[in-house]
């Protein structure tokens, strides 16, 4: 990993593969980065998630709990992923949710995939191995390996390009 940046946090249950870059203001906790990883600034990696090797996320990302990564995936920036499908703050009765009230659904980033800027993908679903999200895209449904999806929501376009 670089000399770790004094505006990074980073919690002592991280799992660090070898030459990881982190950005100022990057928020890790409970998660495994692998080598040769870069993480932009403002970045937030909650925990039980996997991001594979020589990955690129893009600064301002959330990556919250129940999603993987796998190797050469790029994020761009601004990207969102979303892990419960009926969020809300409180349950019928008024009493706050606690973790047990509400069910993570897991979402997966297959290999050589990319992911365009302010997306947002929803939870549940596979990203293919080697597809692309246009830039702004809300990803609602699995995205089939190869293939653009463009659009809110995501629709294909064509063939990702592999370049």
């Amino acid at each position: 990993m670089n000399p770790p940046d004094p505006n990074a946090v980073v919690a002592d249950d991280v799992r660090m593969g070898r030459d990881v870059r982190l950005a100022p203001f990057v928020n890790l906790y409970g998660c495994s980065i692998g080598d040769e990883t870069r993480i932009g600034a403002f970045v937030e990696i909650q925990r039980g998630v996997v991001v594979g090797r020589r990955c690129k996320i893009s600064s301002h990302s959330f990556i919250c709990a129940g999603v993987e990564i796998e190797d050469e995936v790029f994020i761009g920036h601004g990207v969102l992923f979303i892990n419960d499908r009926h969020p809300r703050a409180t349950n019928r009765d008024g009493s706050l949710k606690a973790p047990q009230n509400w069910r993570m659904e897991r979402t997966r980033v297959r290999r050589r995939a990319s992911i365009g800027s302010g997306a947002v993908i929803m939870c549940g679903i596979e990203i293919g191995e080697g597809a692309m999200v246009g830039a702004g895209a809300v990803v609602t449904h699995d995205v089939a390996p190869g293939a653009l999806v463009i659009g809110s929501p995501a629709r294909i376009r064509a063939a990702a390009s592999q370049e």
